[in-house]
């Protein structure tokens, strides 16, 4: 079974790439169908769900997006509803007249960039904090004894106390219209 972190963290992995591609693609004038965005999202999910177990890196990341990338780019180009049935042949032969332009590939590599950039530091922030949690539960779970707070004793305990006023030391107990002045006789 696989745990809810794991599924989470694919699941975001996954929604934030097939979303900043899908950007990219449509920003440099691709078009990208409903049925290439309903195939996408399981197969990137598919693909992060096993990467997902530990701690991944800038190392891990960055390929894994741009592989992705590269997959989700010739998905939204075979299955654009403008493309011919020659364009179509190209993209799967591997033509090179028939691929990308600059501008798309200038757009999905700024999307690989940014989003293995912002990938990496979400999984460097999660997993410090999970550290950071996992010591404080190993503080809490070694004394799990409640700290008992107890009265300081007066250092001259045969010393009578001084009363203490009623008001909190910081208020200001004069309330109301000021006093008449009284001339001194």
């Amino acid at each position: 079974m696989t745990s809810p972190l794991r599924l989470a963290r694919a699941a975001a992995f996954s929604a934030v790439c097939l979303g900043l591609g899908v950007l990219a693609h449509l920003f440099s004038g691709g078009e990208a169908a409903p049925g290439a965005l309903a195939l996408g999202l399981p197969a990137v999910f598919a693909v992060a769900l096993p990467l997902s177990g530990g701690e991944r890196t800038l190392r891990t990341i960055l390929p894994l997006l741009a592989a992705l990338q590269a997959a989700l780019h010739v998905l939204f180009a075979v299955s654009s509803p403008s493309a011919a049935d020659g364009a179509i042949r190209h993209v799967l032969a591997g033509h090179a007249h028939a691929g990308p332009g600059v501008g798309m590939l200038i757009a999905h590599g700024w999307a690989v960039a940014l989003t293995s950039l912002w990938l990496a530091r979400g999984e460097a922030a999660l997993w410090a904090l999970l550290r950071r949690l996992a010591v404080r539960l190993t503080r809490i779970a070694a004394d799990p004894a409640p700290p008992v707070f107890t009265t300081l004793a007066s250092p001259h305990p045969d010393e009578p106390r001084l009363p203490r006023s009623v008001a909190p030391r910081h208020s200001v107990t004069r309330r109301g219209p000021p006093r008449l002045l009284q001339p001194s006789v």
